[in-house]
């Protein structure tokens, strides 16, 4: 970029877009490099600001500093040079006298130029790996715990003879299809990979984590409740459930190993058990892979959001297609899914969501302490930055470098 005050419109809002604040683009869309530099914090208390910014503008104002100091550095090493160049043809056209004048010595002040230059602050978007840790062992507890109680739900489930399927309206009008549900995991396995790599190459990858983690975690064990309080009888008489171990703890062990180990997947021969219905936790990771994925890759990669979009939708689709879920469980599903994830994002990205108060009524939800713990150092929005985490060059020096790739 060239110098501040010449900036454009839209060089100010790839500015924004560089430092975590698209929330400010919109109010910004007339704004160029002058207007930027003469933002005060009197704009912040008047709309459009006011209802844009979670922190006062305090966040934005230091970045407005740091280019105001730059601008300044900017002109006084070019009032230098011009007073160098006037000097020049003083010389050439008459001799100047040698002595002091104005406290000057060749054109230019004795004492130094001292220009204050703040100290840098804590990161914006600190890694915290540690966290990230704390959030993985909370969504392999959750999963765990998921399973155990699909096998003590299986105990409860009612034979299908003695207590047939429920009736469900999707049913009515499509037959059920064999092998649908094995389309519906291939979807949740593409995009659970594609999601994985999209993630291993994110600048800020140990945010981006603990967020999938304590999400994922938590909707898994909301499941945990929902499979316990209310055992709905099968959706279908083509179900073949394990037989009833009745009591037999040491098998139910085996049995919990065997479906962790083959990922709670029908297609791996892992999942035989039947009562884990309400709600659908295909239609949890079909839905939750799709967000995150759209969430954190560049919004001109349309051809690819709208790829796993149709991965997600076909593979919901086709646990319905089979008949393996109410129409219940995948609604409801969806519902929580789709709102954690919002819910998370939207407290994440405002600070002031992020401090309790009598106002913000969010504080009262039981996992927001949590919720502080892990978002409270994340200031503003995180940038969908991608960077390569090595390079072959850098494998044969024995040395880490990492390379930009891309941004939003």
């Amino acid at each position: 970029m060239n110098k501040v005050a010449l900036w454009s419109v839209d060089e100010v809002s790839q500015w924004l877009m560089e430092e975590g604040m698209q929330e400010y683009m919109e109010c910004f869309q007339n704004v160029n490099g002058q207007g930027l530099l003469k933002l005060s914090k009197a704009d912040f208390q008047k709309p459009p600001l006011l209802r844009v910014t979670s922190d006062g503008g305090r966040q934005l104002m230091e970045k407005i500093e740091t280019l105001k100091i730059g601008h300044h550095m900017e002109e006084h090493k070019n009032g230098h040079a011009n007073g160098h160049a006037i000097l020049h043809l003083e010389n050439d056209a008459a001799p100047v006298s040698k002595s002091k004048r104005n406290g000057m010595v060749n054109g230019f002040h004795k004492e130094l130029v001292r220009i204050p230059i703040p100290e840098p602050s804590h990161p914006t978007f600190p890694t915290e790996w540690g966290k990230t840790a704390v959030a993985f062992v909370y969504a392999i507890c959750c999963f765990v715990s998921t399973t155990v109680m699909i096998s003590v739900v299986h105990e409860r489930v009612p034979p299908k003879e003695a207590t047939p399927p429920l009736p469900d309206k999707f049913f009515d009008f499509f037959n059920r299809v064999e092998w649908a549900f094995s389309i519906c995991e291939i979807n949740g396995m593409i995009l659970v990979a594609l999601w994985i790599i999209q993630w291993a190459l994110l600048k800020y990858r140990s945010i981006v984590g603990r967020r999938f983690f304590f999400i994922v975690g938590t909707l898994y064990l909301y499941r945990c409740i929902t499979m316990y309080i209310t055992t709905l009888p099968v959706p279908g008489m083509h179900f073949k459930c394990s037989p009833k171990l009745f009591g037999d703890w040491e098998s139910q062990m085996r049995r919990v190993m065997k479906m962790i180990a083959g990922g709670g997947l029908t297609i791996t021969g892992s999942h035989s058990m039947c009562g884990d219905y309400l709600y659908s936790g295909h239609t949890v990771m079909l839905t939750l892979t799709y967000l995150f994925i759209k969430e954190y890759s560049p919004r001109r990669f349309w051809w690819y959001h709208w790829g796993c979009w149709i991965l997600s939708v076909v593979g919901v689709f086709c646990i319905l297609l089979a008949h393996d879920h109410y129409s219940i469980d995948v609604v409801v599903a969806y519902f929580i899914t789709t709102r954690l994830f919002w819910w998370y994002h939207t407290m994440s990205n405002q600070q002031v969501l992020k401090e309790t108060s009598q106002t913000n009524f969010i504080s009262r939800v039981w996992w927001y302490r949590f919720f502080q713990y892990l978002e409270q150092n994340v200031q503003g929005v995180v940038p969908r930055n991608y960077q390569m985490p090595f390079s072959w060059r850098s494998l044969q020096w024995g040395h880490v470098k990492y390379t930009r790739i891309d941004s939003d």
